[in-house]
């Protein structure tokens, strides 16, 4: 049987560049992940940093393909449904790297490693986590789909929503006090299954998904402030209003807060996709012209 690059190519046989472009990306941040680590740039712990960062682009691949279905009515796209299959099973490769950074720095210590993840509530969450991402990507061949039927499939990889939040609190929770990028990912979460929600839910939003998708955007960024709010008093006695307040606050000198990043990400989409769907109605009428 002669070789045929299957990550390069269409279902017709065809190069697929967009699909090509995707697979050389895929494996960018571990690559450059490894690069660091080799050349001595991650710090005092770099063990723990490597682990870190292929975490962070684990839970970075969950949204990535969590997005492309969003993505491909906003930007009237159809062709990115060819790579989310592609970026599912590479957040499971970096979820199993990651892993296996963690092996590494346990000094390979199986049993001490088990022990961790049963005892350690983030680390469980974790690794049920990576579990469903590995009962995912096994099942994602065409003759997995043809053997449960497209009803029992569909319904089995449905279960990203919960692997995708399950990622979201084993981030928050290894994060400890640092909860900048948490927050952001949980408020973009919050607006990939809102949109989904509501679209599913009603056959006017369809018709209008960008003006659904800025008031979601609205909103997730809201719901991102409250959720920081509840967090820090929680977990740290800080008075809500205080941190209602630094969303107020705008220094050139200190980050933007976790709910402007979600508003600026999500309303970024929607002008995007406006700005495409601009392009897809004037392309007709300059052929014509």
């Amino acid at each position: 049987m002669p070789f045929r690059p299957y990550p390069l190519i269409d279902r017709a046989g065809r190069f697929a560049p967009l699909k090509a472009a995707v697979f050389v990306l895929l494996f960018v941040p571990g690559l450059w992940t490894a690069y660091d680590f080799a050349m001595g740039n991650l710090g005092p712990r770099p063990h723990d940093e490597a682990t870190h960062e292929v975490g962070i682009w684990t839970l970075r691949f969950i949204f990535l393909s969590l997005a492309v279905t969003p993505l491909r009515e906003l930007l009237q796209w159809s062709k990115l449904l060819a790579v989310r299959r592609m970026v599912g099973v590479a957040a499971f490769v970096y979820a199993f790297a990651h892993l296996m950074l963690y092996f590494v720095h346990q000094a390979f210590d199986v049993v001490k490693v088990a022990s961790e993840i049963v005892l350690r509530i983030y680390l469980t969450i974790g690794f049920v986590a990576l579990l469903g991402l590995a009962a995912l990507a096994a099942t994602s061949t065409d003759a997995m789909i043809r053997r449960l039927g497209a009803k029992r499939w569909r319904r089995l990889h449905q279960a990203v929503y919960v692997i995708g939040l399950l990622a979201v609190i084993h981030f928050f929770m290894q994060s400890k006090l640092n909860v900048y990028e948490p927050t952001i990912m949980a408020g973009l979460f919050v607006w990939l299954m809102l949109y989904r929600a509501v679209v599913a839910a009603s056959a006017a939003a369809r018709k209008a998904p960008l003006l659904v998708a800025s008031g979601l955007a609205i909103v997730s960024a809201a719901l991102t402030v409250l959720g920081e709010a509840i967090y820090f008093k929680l977990m740290m006695n800080v008075p809500m209003a205080r941190v209602l307040a630094a969303n107020l606050v705008f220094d050139i000198d200190l980050d933007p807060r976790p709910g402007w990043i979600v508003l600026a990400i999500s309303l970024a989409v929607v002008i995007v996709a406006a700005l495409r769907q601009l392009v897809l109605r004037r392309r007709p009428q300059l052929q014509t012209a």
